[in-house]
């Protein structure tokens, strides 16, 4: 019996992505219709859509500085303004470098640097178990481990005061504007993967005392930040004896601060 071929209704999905406000409707469109194998299938897979599930969680995959990163659903998804976060990263690196993705949601940032930098050492750590998996899914072909736990603490201890670039893409949005985020990041992300407190920066005040204490002389922190914060950043990493520098894309609405812990 030759089975029925699958011939999807592209303008209908595109009408109906855009009826649901998806900026990029027909990019959506196509990425639905490449997931499906039926007309039952893609019918799912938009009715979730234009229910607001996020894109990636549906795909099970995020494009992320031209890679495709597994990403499960509740997990953090890798925004494209991070990229800004990870060539800063890379710039102050060094050769070689002992490298940690703290927060690291889904890996993404590990897995780009893997590429990036041939790093010596490479390990990636995140409090929620759900990242925690999805991130040892994208980066156990690599053979770089995953550790659970509150920031620094699940590393091995030899590595204190020996890592040479510490990259964390913490949560830095005040507990108070957690409500206004789109619907995909407040209702389908780990509410631990984006508050960061009344001011936004109660994660990243301890990133950066425990990036004091596991960083060699000379090495680099590397974290996001909203422009906003830029300058009350900018204050606890000096307080912590890090020397901070801010990097900006207005392309791609980013604001990143590099830290370095004096020689």
């Amino acid at each position: 019996m030759t089975p029925t071929l699958f011939s999807p209704d592209r303008p209908a999905v595109v009408r109906r992505l855009r009826a649901a406000g998806c900026v990029f409707a027909e990019d959506e469109a196509e990425l639905l219709i490449a997931a499906a194998d039926s007309a039952e299938a893609l019918a799912g897979l938009v009715d979730r859509r234009v229910a607001g599930l996020p894109l990636e969680h549906l795909l099970g995959w995020a494009e992320f500085c031209g890679l495709r990163v597994a990403v499960d659903p509740g997990v953090f998804v890798p925004r494209g303004r991070t990229a800004l976060l990870v060539a800063a990263a890379a710039a102050v690196a060094g050769p070689a470098p002992a490298v940690l993705d703290l927060c690291c949601g889904s890996g993404a940032a590990a897995l780009v640097l893997h590429g990036r930098l041939a790093p010596r050492w490479l390990a990636a750590a995140d409090l929620d178990p759900a990242a925690v998996a999805c991130a040892r899914r994208n980066l156990a072909p690599l053979g770089v481990p995953v550790y659970q736990g509150d920031l620094f603490a699940p590393l091995p201890t030899e590595w204190r005061g020996r890592l040479d670039l510490v990259v964390a893409n913490a949560p830095y949005v005040p507990s108070g504007a957690v409500a206004m985020l789109p619907a995909e990041a407040r209702l389908y992300e780990a509410p631990l993967a984006l508050d960061g407190g009344v001011d936004g920066l109660a994660v990243l005040r301890r990133v950066a005392a425990g990036a004091a204490e596991w960083l060699t002389p000379g090495g680099h922190l590397a974290v996001e930040v909203s422009a906003g914060q830029v300058g009350a950043l900018c204050a606890v990493l000096a307080d912590a004896g890090l020397s901070p520098t801010v990097v900006r894309d207005d392309e791609l609405e980013a604001t990143a601060v590099t830290a370095r812990r004096p020689g």
